[in-house]
């Protein structure tokens, strides 16, 4: 195997913060000697979810075995996801910042599963994945990423599974998202559907969608981290995994 000096498009104060997790929680569960530093464990990590490289590859580079390098990752996953903003929490966060409204929307997370795993089919973008939903603020803040759920799952059962239009109800907050979200409720504001539509409704379809799309942008932020690209892990552990990259990338753009 050859070796080569590489970067990753990362600030040190996000490295700084990830190795900060880590050292505490060792601390805490009085972890004995390993063969990385905290500082190593952080780096490890963030070049595997920023740049997607493989666990065969990223241990090679640290000098470890890759059972251990996925032992580190999971580690510092699960540690990152527990500091991700629960929905009540991003609401609150939304209604103190004033915001005229959110932006919600789902996305594939693609998985890498063979043509039998049926459930994991996306009918709409004709490929496997996992089914993550996503509100955002009107410039495409991400706020807050649900868990995940098979890709066959449609967006509208998905926010009613994560309970979003209730709470968006609850909260008093408007929210912009696509057609798709049909019968979300009256919070949740969508196009109009219909051909031949009055130039009155044309209208008001062109001035959602130049509101909404801003918003959209919350998950091509999310998906700059190329492990989401395509996950060759278990999908069950999806939604922690965007979890986490929904906490690095916040920190990533203050």
């Amino acid at each position: 195997m050859l070796f080569y000096r590489a970067a990753v498009d990362l600030s040190r104060s996000t490295l700084n913060y990830v190795a900060g997790l880590i050292r505490r929680h060792r601390k805490t569960i009085k972890s004995p000697w390993r063969r990385l530093n905290p500082g190593q464990q952080a780096l490890l990590v963030l070049v595997h979810l920023r740049k997607g490289e493989t666990l065969t590859e990223i241990a090679a580079g640290f000098g470890i075995g890759v059972a251990t390098a996925w032992r580190y990752i999971r580690e510092a996953i699960a540690l990152l996801a527990h500091r991700s903003p629960r929905l009540d929490q991003a609401l609150r966060a939304a209604k103190r910042a004033g915001y005229p409204y959110l932006v919600l929307d789902g996305t594939l997370i693609p998985i890498d599963r063979v043509a039998a795993d049926r459930p994991f089919c996306s009918g709409k973008h004709k490929q496997h994945g996992m089914n993550i939903q996503v509100l955002a603020t009107p410039d495409g803040t991400p706020l807050w990423t649900s868990g995940s759920l098979p890709g066959s799952v449609h967006d509208l059962k998905a926010a009613r599974i994560w309970g979003i239009p209730r709470r968006l109800k609850a909260a008093g907050l408007i929210t912009l998202a696509d057609k798709g979200y049909v019968g979300a409720g009256e919070h949740v504001r969508v196009p109009y559907k219909g051909r031949d539509k009055p130039t009155s409704q044309k209208s008001a379809n062109s001035a959602h969608a130049k509101l909404r799309s801003p918003g959209e942008r919350a998950n091509a932020q999310l998906k700059t981290w190329r492990i989401l690209r395509k996950l060759r892990c278990c999908p069950l552990l999806t939604g922690q995994l965007v979890k986490a990259i929904l906490v690095l990338q916040l920190r990533e753009s203050r």
